[in-house]
């Protein structure tokens, strides 16, 4: 692989001034393979970690108004391109079917192929994501796009629409954030600050985690705090009520006596019949 190649970039050293693929040492070549690979999973972990510790802030303020918005019915809508519709898919995965903790309600825009289709033939792809906003946003909703450059119009538009709409807007960006960034649209923008596209596209896994687990935290925080309801009769802070007495039960009449006669007539047989 040449270095003018588009993707010489990736792996420079193969590159080392050969001739051809037959002047290549095997062993070496694998050698450098391994390392770097493992250059690219320490600098992404790496930045995971002050992407994350960076963003603590963010996190807490989104997180919180999500809790809330969850706590009173409201559902997180997530989008995205290429790369970033897997991302807005995982997330609605995480939120929907948790390891542990709170289902949480979450509806991926990425998912219908009828409904991107359609939308992309009939409107236009930059509305594929705000159309599916008019169509299952609500004021208490949350609507969490990805855009690994920050401006991606589609993206954007839905938040325009989701603003209007009164959800909750969350952006995941990388580079400085782009338009993303700077649109008033947004309530809370994480960035990944990187130059290195790959990289970018690496760590928003690791913020949609730190998003969930402190989403999850705040619930219940807010579990914790609601107003408790009667104390179970154990509790030894119950003092019993006494029960109410049982009513007097009626005197059962006795039953009237036969008179005498009546009652030796009754066991005499019949006339003209032999007794028993």
């Amino acid at each position: 692989m040449r270095a003018t190649e588009p993707t010489g970039f990736l792996y420079p050293f193969l590159d080392a001034g050969e001739a051809d693929a037959g002047e290549v040492d095997a062993d070496r070549l694998l050698a450098d393979l391994a390392a770097s690979a493992r250059a690219k999973l320490a600098e992404s972990a790496a930045l995971a970690s002050a992407t994350v510790a960076a963003a603590g802030d963010a996190l807490s303020a989104a997180a919180g108004e999500m809790a809330a918005r969850f706590a009173a019915g409201g559902r997180l809508l997530a989008f995205g391109n290429g790369g970033s519709a897997t991302d807005a898919q995982s997330a609605v995965q995480l939120y929907g079917r948790p390891p542990a903790g709170r289902p949480l309600p979450a509806l991926s825009l990425v998912e219908d192929q009828a409904v991107l289709t359609a939308l992309a033939n009939d409107v236009g792809y930059e509305l594929v994501f705000a159309r599916q906003v008019i169509a299952h946003a609500g004021l208490r909703d949350m609507a969490v796009g990805f855009s690994t450059s920050g401006g991606s119009a589609n993206v954007l538009a839905a938040f325009a629409e989701a603003r209007r709409r009164g959800c909750c807007t969350v952006g995941l960006s990388g580079y400085d954030g782009g338009a993303m960034a700077a649109s008033g649209d947004l309530d809370h923008c994480l960035v990944v600050r990187s130059d290195s596209v790959h990289r970018i596209q690496e760590v928003p896994d690791a913020l949609v985690w730190a998003l969930w687990s402190a989403t999850q935290a705040a619930l219940e925080s807010l579990a914790a705090l609601e107003v408790p309801g009667p104390p179970p009769a154990s509790d030894p802070a119950v003092v019993p009520r006494p029960e109410p007495a049982p009513a007097p039960m009626p005197p059962v009449p006795e039953p009237e006596p036969v008179p005498e006669p009546a009652a030796r007539a009754a066991h005499q047989p019949l006339a003209g019949r032999p007794g028993r």
